[in-house]
């Protein structure tokens, strides 16, 4: 893989070959020409204008990132302060405040922009002689960041108290924001005590030449195939603040539980932080890269939700309390008891693994007798530091059950399967 000397280089020549695609300017004059004279609003006029205009600068190439010497390997910015990634050389200050109706400050102190996400420094100070509790975390809340080309949700984000308890110092990610904003607004919410929600807007200044682009955005056509689908990974892009790898199911149905996708580098482990998305998408969320002398990239699938089909019948027939080894996994018949409606089978498994209810059943007195009730899970501890879950599976039968018939069982399964993402040396 190329070093960040070698790439910088090459985002400076590409950026001077930048020019404007023939006619362009000529286009954007006529645009502007059209514009409706009669009972048109002025403000939208200009905003369009002004737009337009910053968009051609763009365009022509005069647009650069000096902030994109750096090497990332040395900073964690989720741990430091604003202040102290000031001292590293990055960031955005912005020192931004606004009052709220019972005089409490919002300070936005900074921002750090990458193609993952945009993130904010600031502090809540409350009234002199009012604490900041954990009630504030829902008293208040950040909405989104909205600019030019820019509608960014917030992600979340975290923090710790200040120099005294009136104070919050946090930090909070949004969705990327786009570089061609020259003005970002934060909305800013605050329910108040009588239940009604108040949202404040508080603008800023955005220089975009102080946000950092990528090391490595690379699109993956790579795939891991389970026992219901496969899993598709779609790109992975590594910055400053994290690394995601973005995907999608194409499975016979969603999965109960997204499993454990590892990252490593140079065959170091890089430590996820947050697992989202939506059927059938799928996001991972990681630490930045250790290094930035990449000779390895790997994704390995750790374990997914598998499924064992069950072929043969699982006898009842032996004393209760026992445990039957099926396929990876064990179940635990506890118990086969005699109820005034029929028989009750209490069952127990491990906490991720699902018996198929669809077509469970007993034989018994030589007919299928189909499951009538099944009770909620409720945990059985078996004192050795291991808990499993039990339910209860009632039978409407007078004939005592013989064996117990269900088509399979879902589970976390192991599989170790790996992706080498190909590094440009």
């Amino acid at each position: 893989m190329k070093t960040i000397e070698e790439n910088l280089e090459e985002y400076k020549q590409t950026l001077s070959r930048v020019q404007a695609p023939s006619g362009l300017e000529g286009r954007l004059r006529d645009a502007l020409q059209r514009v409706p004279t009669k009972k048109r609003n002025m403000n939208k006029a200009v905003a369009w204008i002004s737009s337009a205009v910053a968009a051609l600068i763009l365009m022509v190439g005069v647009y650069e990132y000096p902030a994109l010497a750096y090497y990332f390997n040395k900073v964690n910015f989720s741990a430091l302060s604003f202040a102290e990634v000031m001292e590293q050389g990055y960031g955005q200050k912005v020192n931004k405040s606004m009052t709220l109706r019972d005089g409490t400050v919002l300070t936005i102190h900074g921002v750090i922009a990458d193609d993952n996400v945009f993130r904010m420094y600031y502090t809540i100070d409350r009234p002199a002689g009012i604490e900041y509790t954990d009630d504030d975390f829902v008293r208040y809340s950040f909405e989104r960041v909205q600019g030019f080309l820019t509608h960014s949700k917030s992600l979340g984000g975290g923090g710790k108290p200040g120099t005294d308890k009136s104070q919050f110092i946090g930090d909070n990610e949004f969705e990327p924001v786009s570089p061609f904003a020259r003005s970002l607004t934060l909305i800013f919410s605050e329910w108040l005590d009588n239940g009604e929600k108040v949202t404040y807007p508080i603008s800023f200044d955005f220089e975009a030449n102080k946000a950092m682009k990528s090391i490595i955005k690379e699109d993956l056509s790579e795939s891991i195939v389970v026992d219901k689908g496969k899993i598709l990974y779609d790109s992975i892009t590594a910055s400053p603040t994290s690394t995601i790898v973005k995907g999608h199911y194409e499975l016979e149905e969603y999965p109960r539980f997204s499993g454990e996708t590892k990252l490593y580098v140079n065959g170091i482990e890089v430590r996820r932080t947050r697992a989202g998305g939506h059927n059938p998408d799928f996001e991972l969320k990681f630490d930045p890269f250790p290094t930035d002398n990449i000779q390895s990239i790997e994704l390995v699938l750790e374990n997914f939700e598998g499924y064992h089909k069950i072929n043969e019948p699982i006898s009842l027939s032996s004393s209760s309390d026992r445990s039957i080894k099926v396929g990876d996994e064990k179940l635990w018949i506890r118990s086969v008891t005699k109820t005034d409606t029929g028989y009750d089978i209490v069952i127990a498994r491990k906490q991720f693994t699902f018996l198929e209810k669809d077509n469970l059943s007993i034989q018994a007195g030589g007919n299928v007798v189909p499951v009538s009730s099944i009770s909620k899970e409720r945990p059985w501890d078996l004192n050795n530091g291991n808990i499993m879950w039990e339910q209860t599976y009632s039978f409407n039968t007078t004939d005592k059950p013989e064996f117990l018939l269900v088509d399979g069982f879902q589970y976390i399964k192991t599989y170790n399967k790996k992706i080498s993402i190909p590094v440009d040396k």
